[in-house]
């Protein structure tokens, strides 16, 4: 802490965002006690009104920032139709927040198959048996489904669903924010014109 009461580190000196995100989420590993990889997703449905929650991160790379799950889903579709999303991480243990912006792509079906088989096989069970966002009738109807499912595929491989796959933001803008005392936060933003532009690393007021 500075005399000013201005937060300090060598966060600020950081030129690229992804070895910081990289850093600051191994931190995070260590002293959040559920979920460091918890992420409020933001997406905007047909009508402009926006849509935020809590999905987990399942990878990155300078490429970008990948999440799963149902494109049928809320989430999925309104990703689908506008092809652009937000993310914001929240460390309260340490105090520190990470907004991330930009354009989606869809994974790979390799990468989505990759990932898909190392999901316990309740989980992939559920991938097939939920409607997600849709009304669901009553609890039964759902555990009848995971029921039918479960027999289905009661040996051997489960196969990922066709509507069940992974989205990557490639991001515009990623900004660091560390608290800091009276107000007076550090936060730094990266910020380029496209996912292949180089960054440009901006001071901002807190």
């Amino acid at each position: 802490m500075s005399e000013t009461g201005l937060t300090t580190g060598d966060f600020t000196a950081e030129n690229e965002p992804f070895t910081l995100f990289g850093n600051w989420l191994k931190e995070a590993t260590a002293s959040e006690i559920n979920d460091p990889n918890g992420v409020a997703l933001a997406t905007v449905d047909e009508n402009g009104l926006p849509n935020v929650r809590m999905v987990l991160l399942k990878d990155f790379d300078a490429r970008g920032f990948v999440f799963y799950t149902n494109f049928e889903s809320q989430k999925g579709r309104e990703i689908l139709g506008s092809m652009k999303a937000a993310m914001c991480f929240h460390w309260k243990s340490l105090r520190r927040q990470v907004r991330i912006r930009g354009p989606v792509e869809i994974v790979t079906d390799e990468e989505a198959d990759e990932y898909y088989k190392t999901r316990p096989r309740g989980s992939r069970i559920g991938a097939w048996a939920s409607k997600q966002s849709r009304p669901l009738e009553s609890r039964f109807a759902l555990e009848k489904a995971v029921a039918e499912y479960t027999a289905r595929y009661a040996i051997g491989e489960i196969p990922r669903p066709g509507h069940w796959s992974g989205f990557r933001i490639r991001p515009t803008s990623i900004e660091f924010w560390k608290d800091g005392a009276f107000r007076l936060h550090d936060r730094i933003e990266f910020r380029r014109a496209d996912p292949e532009g180089t960054w440009d690393k901006v001071r901002m007021y807190p």
